[in-house]
């Protein structure tokens, strides 16, 4: 039996330059406001080490009970365009699913122009490709606002 695949391109046009829109994708804390999908879900880093060959662990879920953890794998960084990493979710001891994501940046004036593409291999089904997609537009989108609300520092 193969893991089903499915891959998503999601691209945004960011009111950040560049740099800014860098440091909110890679720095650890401000990862913690936005990477969650929605306000009753936290974010919290264990581990950081974002540098080629870098591992990090964190977990999520409601804040009472962040019961999933994601182990990431960082294997390019180019500072500030594009960083290419892995992430397994796991929780209860059971893998849900692996995924490759790549971010690309292109300055567009003030604002940047961020390409985000996963490839996810689900080891529970095809409801695993939604949930990693739905993840990851919710959190986009939480980051926007929070750009836009000068919510992030």
């Amino acid at each position: 039996m193969t893991a089903p695949i499915a891959t998503f391109r999601l691209t945004r046009k960011i009111a950040a330059s560049q740099d800014r829109l860098w440091h909110l994708l890679t720095d650890a804390k401000s990862r913690e406001i936005w990477g969650g999908p929605s306000d009753d879900v936290v974010l919290v880093l264990d581990t950081t080490d974002l540098r080629e060959g870098g591992q990090e662990r964190h977990r999520c879920g409601p804040a009472d009970n962040p019961e999933f953890t994601v182990d990431t794998h960082w294997y390019h960084i180019d500072t500030p365009t594009r960083a290419c990493f892995t992430e397994t979710v796991i929780a209860g001891g059971q893998r849900f699913g692996v995924s490759l994501v790549t971010y690309v940046l292109d300055a567009d004036g003030p604002a940047t122009t961020l390409t985000v593409d996963v490839a996810v291999a689900s080891m529970t089904g095809e409801d695993m490709q939604a949930d990693f997609q739905s993840g990851w537009t919710s959190g986009l989108d939480r980051l926007e606002r929070l750009i836009a609300s000068g919510d992030l520092a």
